[in-house]
């Protein structure tokens, strides 16, 4: 098999377990998946607010779990380790899980991504975009809408290294509305914030 069909089919392999632990682990606080291979097998790390739901009584859970990836993706030998997310306010695969929630819930979309832009600011973050897309708001046609706080590379090595960027969507009466997290957590070493002049009183 050429080599360029042996990426697609591992890339399209690691997307399908992506989306199977994804929908397995919502409640978990789910965040994303690396997988690294290894002189011993696969290692899949898994990223979840709340492991011990994902780990379960004695390590119960992954055993089941590292069986049924072993025949359901065809991968000799899994190895399963499982990180907690300590800030999932700064995680942005969770804050767009949970603005996608809430829209599922009936709340607006305006005071929903405004909501957590405070809140990821007041986590630490440098800056934060989030975007919808899709009918808001009762609208016919599909339209997009974006919130932004503070600074927040958008192309260049800086967005490459210093952004974290999270996806998914939410199911709404009208159709599916995407949902797009950016999250800056540091600022490049050649930039500077100069501190606001005090005012004389």
């Amino acid at each position: 098999m050429a080599i360029e069909k042996v990426f697609v089919k591992e890339g399209i392999r690691e997307s399908q377990l992506e989306e199977y632990l994804k929908d397995m682990f919502d409640r978990a606080g789910y965040s994303h998946t690396e997988t690294q291979r290894t002189p011993m097998g696969t290692r899949i790390i898994v990223f979840a607010h709340r492991p011990g739901l994902i780990i379960g009584k004695s390590g119960r859970r992954i055993q089941e779990l590292t069986d049924d990836i072993k025949v359901r993706f065809g991968l000799e030998n899994p190895l399963i380790d499982v990180k907690e997310v300590e800030y999932p306010l700064l995680d942005p695969n969770i804050v767009a899980k949970r603005i996608a929630k809430a829209l599922e819930k009936g709340i607006q979309f305006k005071k929903v991504c405004n909501f957590y832009l405070d809140e990821v600011m007041g986590a630490g973050a440098i800056g934060v975009t989030i975007r919808v897309a899709g009918k808001l708001a009762g609208a016919e046609r599909s339209r997009f809408a974006k919130f932004r706080k503070g600074f927040v590379a958008h192309s260049g090595d800086y967005a490459e290294k210093l952004v974290r960027k999270g996806y998914t969507r939410a199911m709404l009466k009208p159709g599916l509305v995407g949902i797009q997290v950016r999250i800056m957590m540091e600022l490049p070493s050649e930039i500077r914030i100069k501190p606001e002049p005090k005012t004389k009183e």
